[in-house]
């Protein structure tokens, strides 16, 4: 039973699969995760419960499958001898989005479609990503590794098409259960010596057949000699699919990696080891080669005596070893899968799963933004963009929170926080957090971070360039020259300095501090983000340049652009304030997105692909040009367009 929890449009919906993959039932259950008190709406989640395990009663499934947001705690009733799988849905979402879903469930809806490829995916996992190997190439939005952006899309299909061509052919096809269930026929395009064009081909024409109990008729079902060479040893023939019921005869090497080349030489040892075992001379009929394979098959133990090297000195065969020795591999234990065995995910797997987060994402002392949803009388309920529950106390708010009556006068809902994450309960999915200005300054985080096991630091360079770095700013201090300027919004610092000073205060707060460019200018440094900053440059008028006092005064006009302002008083009224309030508009805009470039497009192309029909877009921060916005969306293709305004 496959489990995808809706928002209630789609609802929670349900999907019972048999073993072969194909639906057997669906139930759609909108009400199970309703949180509210009303008499109504817990009628309407228990009359929901009541079906969900009339559901699972009536079908009895062996293992449950679930895609959820949280831990669900609502279908936990009577479920206790039954087991729970988490699983990934990044696959299930491409599979529901794909031109293949449609013709595979064209009468299903979109969430049914994601739950039978979650339920799918855990049977046969090759299986479902092949089907996204078609002609849209689906595969490719399928996030496998996080520096994969650096490949070019031709690079990435090729590297994915030379593990789809190893891993078919090293577990093979079930034939016969391919002929009957179309999704199971998508990795045959990754046999060798096939292809997209022969596998389509076979595919079709087995479909027509219905079954096969030889495997030398593939050669009839339009398989050329040199593809049937190149392909047998990877097509299984079993007693599956139509050919379950039948009673006709079929051969137990075509079950194995032996190649029909070589049965005649698996025939002569099986039945050596079998007139062996038995203490006599068996017939060579088909009958009596069947009873030795079957022998062999059936007591490994007895290939296990076969001192191989003696063996064949006795045929003087010597030059076949490695050919006899896979040949007593796949007798003993015919198409042996070498895949890892899967294991459940473990409790933080389950939580990473779950919440979309990572370890390098979410992490004690990690920075994060969290938005306050509800202010109770000595917390705050925040919630991250993952969707995780953030927990701010009074205390942990600012250094003087043991002072603070009520957080409700220092906080409004809606409010977004930057914080630090000062622990995780993962069994909860909750995080604690932490806005101290004390606590935002330590940057103890940078210790902790998990480096890459392969890396190492060449730490002659590094003190090189961390010399490089003290004598640059040496340097800046020593053609620094200060102002005679007083006002509240300036001081005589660096860059540098501006930034640093600047790195744990909210977003829009500015500085004014002197220009590298002389005793004429002032520069204006404004944070826009975090670990962005704009400096502007502001030009100063009426004063006498033979005057070394007034060249160190500010001058009697100050000029940003085109425009131009009496003081400092009158820049911060007229063009600061205006400027940071339209920027934390943009800031807290719906369809603002944090992040880079890349990652704010990554999120539109998931969007899209969830609403195909929809232009989907949304606002950044351009790390390239600080003080701009850059506008993406998408329109009727996967290529993102970019404008950048100020």
């Amino acid at each position: 039973m496959a489990c995808c929890w809706g928002p209630g449009k789609p609802p929670n919906t349900f999907v019972m699969l048999d073993s072969s993959g194909e639906v057997l039932d669906v139930l759609y259950a909108g009400s199970l995760t309703l949180r509210s008190q009303n008499v109504s709406d817990q009628q309407r989640k228990k009359n929901d419960q009541d079906r969900v395990l009339k559901f699972m009663m009536d079908h009895q499934p062996h293992v449950i499958f679930q895609m959820v947001e949280e831990k669900p705690r609502d279908v936990g009733h009577g479920m206790d001898d039954l087991t729970i799988v988490y699983v990934d849905e990044s696959l299930p979402r491409l599979y529901e989005n794909s031109r293949i879903s449609g013709e595979q469930l064209p009468q299903q809806s979109g969430i049914v479609k994601r739950a039978v490829a979650l339920g799918r995916y855990l049977q046969n996992p090759l299986a479902m990503a092949a089907t996204l190997c078609g002609p849209g190439r689906e595969i490719l939005s399928w996030k496998l590794h996080p520096l994969e952006n650096f490949l070019q899309v031709d690079e990435k299909y090729g590297m994915v098409e030379q593990v789809m061509v190893d891993i078919t052919n090293q577990v093979g096809i079930d034939i016969n259960l391919a002929a009957s269930h179309e999704w199971f026929c998508s990795p045959l395009q990754f046999i060798s010596g096939l292809g997209p064009r022969k596998a389509a081909s076979l595919q079709r024409s087995l479909v027509r057949a219905g079954s096969i109990f030889v495997r030398k008729d593939l050669i009839m079902h339009g398989l050329g000699k040199k593809v049937f060479v190149n392909a047998a040893g990877f097509l299984r023939i079993l007693r599956s699919g139509l050919a379950a019921s039948s009673s006709q005869f079929i051969d137990l090497l075509d079950d194995t990696r032996i190649h029909p080349e070589s049965y005649g030489l698996a025939q002569e040892l099986a039945k050596d080891i079998y007139d062996q075992d038995v203490r006599g001379d068996s017939n060579d009929d088909e009958d009596a080669i069947e009873m030795a394979i079957e022998h062999v098959r059936d007591r490994p133990g007895s290939l296990r005596k076969v001192v191989l090297e003696e063996y064949l000195a006795s045929k003087k065969r010597e030059n076949k070893k490695e050919t006899y020795g896979n040949i007593m591999r796949e007798l003993s234990c015919g198409f042996q899968d070498w895949r890892m065995p899967f294991k459940d995910p473990t409790p933080d797997e389950e939580f990473y799963m779950n919440s979309g987060e990572t370890e390098d994402t979410i992490a004690e002392g990690r920075i994060v933004q969290a938005t306050v949803r509800r202010l109770q009388s000595g917390r705050a309920i925040c919630v991250l963009d993952s969707g995780l529950t953030g927990m701010l106390t009074k205390e942990d708010f600012a250094d003087d929170g043991r002072d603070i009556v009520e957080l409700s006068d220092r906080l409004n809902e809606g409010e977004i926080l930057t914080c630090k994450i000062k622990s995780i309960q993962k069994e909860r999915y909750q995080v604690f957090l932490i806005c101290k200005e004390s606590e935002m300054r330590n940057n103890r985080r940078q210790q902790n971070q998990n480096l890459d096991p392969y890396y190492r630091e060449d730490r002659n360079s590094l003190q090189t360039e961390k010399e490089k770095a003290r004598k640059e700013k040496e340097l800046v201090r020593k053609h620094f020259k200060s102002r005679m300027i007083v006002h509240p919004r300036f001081q005589n610092i660096t860059a540098d300095q501006a930034t640093e000073y600047l790195s744990d205060k909210d977003f829009g707060e500015s500085i004014v501090r002197p220009s590298s460019r002389g005793l004429n200018y002032l520069t204006l440094t404004l944070k826009i983000y975090g670990g962005v900053y704009a400096h502007k440059e502001i030009v100063e008028g009426g004063k006498e340049s033979k005057d070394i006092t007034s060249l160190q005064r500010i001058g009697k006009t100050l000029t940003i652009g085109e425009d131009t302002f009496e003081d400092l008083d009158e820049v911060m009224d007229r063009y600061v304030d205006p400027l940071v309030s339209h920027l934390k508009t943009m800031l807290n805009y719906s369809k603002f997105r944090k992040g880079t470039k890349s990652e704010v497009d990554e999120l539109l192309r998931i969007e899209k692909s969830e609403n195909p029909a929809r232009i989907v877009y949304s606002f950044g921060i351009s790390d390239e040009h600080p003080g701009t916005f850059i506008l993406s969306y998408i329109r009727n293709c996967e290529n993102v367009c970019v404008r950048e305004r100020r």
